[in-house]
């Protein structure tokens, strides 16, 4: 579902959830400890100020979902942290480590949080399960059959296991983003990022996506989203972060921000997408 989904007078508590019949009946409930740390995080463009001293704690098992209108810095603050993006000031911490500037110490670093794009980036050159097996294969050396064994465990969570020797150009947009997915997975990662996985699909391919994600999400699986997709924040989201012109101006649970948003810039941007 897009921003323009919602038919005129549909409220909050009209919007869709996602279902997934094979997921469990209640999520895993988030623990203690801090995974992902921001911590007074500035991001520029040139002379434009599009992270405002960001702090966001995410803890392990959390997912945090990051709603905002076009242009608030949600998709750089996602990219921040695994630094595709640079970031002027603040520090970033993953697992209690400060995310380096770039080396081995990086790779190593990055390798531990997975990343969904709107593109799906895969490899046209390389059957779908190459495509899941390449990572853990030239990265972390695992050897061939082992990674094959995993990859196709992979691509059956995922729904496309019998995809596995197609190649990208061959399966739907939906069916690639779930391989962009899995291949992600086989990195064994900490954290998942998805920085809007649906907003390049087709609609009826939409849900294909968000079941999976809905499922990682009820696994127990660290997730910070950023999305249009309202169900998707409703059903599966532990915390809703909103962000207006680069900075946090709201946080709450689902249920909380949909019903009750206390700021202006919050009801505004609700105002628009359910009427």
């Amino acid at each position: 579902m897009s921003e323009s989904s919602t038919e005129p007078g549909e409220t909050a508590a009209d919007i869709p959830v996602v279902e997934n019949p094979s997921a469990p009946a209640q999520a895993t409930t988030p623990g203690t400890e801090d995974l992902v740390v921001l911590k007074d995080v500035n991001k520029y463009f040139g002379d434009n100020h599009v992270l405002k001293d960001i702090n966001l704690s995410v803890r392990k098992g959390e997912v945090v979902v990051v709603l905002g209108p076009s242009g608030s810095g949600k998709s750089t603050l996602c990219r921040t942290i695994n630094r595709l993006e640079t970031i002027e000031s603040g520090t970033i911490t993953i697992d209690g480590k400060v995310l380096p500037e770039e080396g081995k110490a990086l790779a190593a670093l990055r390798a531990k949080v997975g990343m969904v794009f709107q593109s799906f980036n895969l490899f046209a050159h390389k059957t779908i399960l190459q495509n899941v097996t390449l990572g853990p294969t030239k990265v972390r050396r695992i050897p061939r059959a082992k990674a094959d064994e995993n990859g196709m465990k992979l691509l059956t969570r995922v729904g496309v296991d019998n995809q596995a020797h197609k190649y990208p150009a061959q399966l739907s947009g939906g069916q690639q983003q779930r391989v962009a997915i899995a291949r992600a997975l086989a990195m064994d990662p900490a954290v998942m990022l998805f920085d809007e996985p649906t907003s390049a699909l087709d609609p009826e391919m939409v849900n294909e996506v968000l079941d999976v994600m809905v499922d990682l999400a009820q696994q127990g699986m660290t997730m910070i989203v950023v999305t249009h997709e309202m169900g998707f924040a409703r059903k599966a989201a532990d915390r809703v972060i909103f962000m207006s012109d680069g900075a946090i101006v709201e946080e709450a649970d689902p249920e909380s921000f949909f019903t009750n948003p206390q700021s202006g810039r919050a009801k505004d941007f609700l105002s628009k997408i359910l009427h």
